[in-house]
């Protein structure tokens, strides 16, 4: 059986929206006005070694699908070739390699047949709306938060409306390059 592992990157309030910089938020791009150094970059290097399959919403897909096929290198060599799973009910024919649409009106038996049947990890990046439907429904195994030291102000934030309370056991954590924070979480049994 496999996990499902979240791994964002968030501001000190919580904001998770375009760190990356690929859309028109106020603040697109945050997370580059931070060196998250050597060490923050082995560790999501590793995070993707570790991966055995993405699972993303069709928005970070589609940032993704677009982004990821012209690169080089051990990153974007594992990215383009692992399975990808991407929750969507408008895409049909999606183009990255490896890629199968979960489509359905019941998401929650289908992340977790996907589970079921995955060796690894299964792992989403951003996809803010599908992060919090698995963190709510309670199919996330583990929660790894890149925080970085601002605070936005305004954006689409991670932990919205969870429903009910949350307890999750920290598993490690480290300071990394200009003050970022690996913040690494696993999932309680709920109560």
């Amino acid at each position: 059986m496999g996990r499902i592992v979240v791994t964002e990157f968030v501001s000190l309030d919580g904001v998770v929206e375009d760190p990356g910089g690929a859309g028109d938020f106020k603040y697109a791009g945050w997370s580059f006005e931070f060196d998250r150094g050597i060490e923050g970059d082995e560790f999501k290097l590793d995070e993707t070694r570790a991966s055995e399959a993405l699972l993303l919403g069709r928005v970070t897909y589609e940032v993704f699908a677009e982004a990821w096929p012209s690169r080089e290198g051990e990153l974007a060599d594992k990215l383009n070739s692992m399975p990808k799973y991407v929750v969507s009910s408008t895409l049909t024919a999606p183009e990255w390699t490896n890629s199968t649409v979960l489509q359905g009106d019941d998401l929650t038996l289908a992340v977790s047949k996907l589970k079921q049947e995955a060796d690894g990890d299964v792992v989403v990046h951003g996809s803010v709306q599908l992060a919090q439907t698995l963190i709510e429904h309670d199919l996330v195994d583990e929660l790894r938060l890149m925080v970085f030291p601002v605070i936005l102000g305004t954006g689409k934030r991670l932990f919205g409306n969870p429903g009910e309370k949350k307890t999750l056991r920290l598993v490690d954590s480290k300071v990394v390059g200009d003050g970022v924070v690996i913040l690494t979480y696993a999932a309680t049994p709920p109560a």
